[in-house]
């Protein structure tokens, strides 16, 4: 399907999702987890693992014709909220000037040594 980004993970097959859905003017990013973009490894620190992800989110929006500058809406999930203030300062520093709206939900992540999962949804309106 022409309005879907694919990324080749099992889990989408296995699970039935896409990595991203375009629907007319926003992009929905499907959660994600902090995995090393380069080797695929989860590091331990809570900080990486949300650079991480928002580096992998923000490749998923370059495939689907936007950047992490047309983020709106994050939404941070966080397997224990004292980590809330080292995610924060990365997507601070991420998101800067962008200001999308946020969500934190402390819950549980179902992957071993996940601390963090983030999903976006971003806007390619024009004017």
């Amino acid at each position: 399907m022409e309005n879907r980004v694919f990324s080749g993970a099992p889990a989408e097959d296995f699970a039935g999702f896409a990595r991203a859905v375009i629907d007319v003017d926003r992009i929905y990013v499907s959660g994600t987890l902090g995995d090393d973009p380069d080797t695929g490894t989860l590091p331990e620190d809570v900080g990486e693992q949300a650079r991480n992800a928002l580096k992998s989110i923000d490749a998923t929006l370059i495939e689907a014709g936007a950047s992490i500058r047309n983020v709106v809406k994050a939404r941070v999930y966080l397997t224990d909220a004292v980590d809330l203030g080292a995610v924060a300062k990365v997507l601070g520093e991420v998101f800067g000037d962008i200001r999308p709206t946020n969500t934190l939900v402390v819950c549980q992540i179902p992957r071993l040594g996940a601390k963090v999962e983030i999903e976006v949804t971003a806007s390619i309106a024009k004017g």
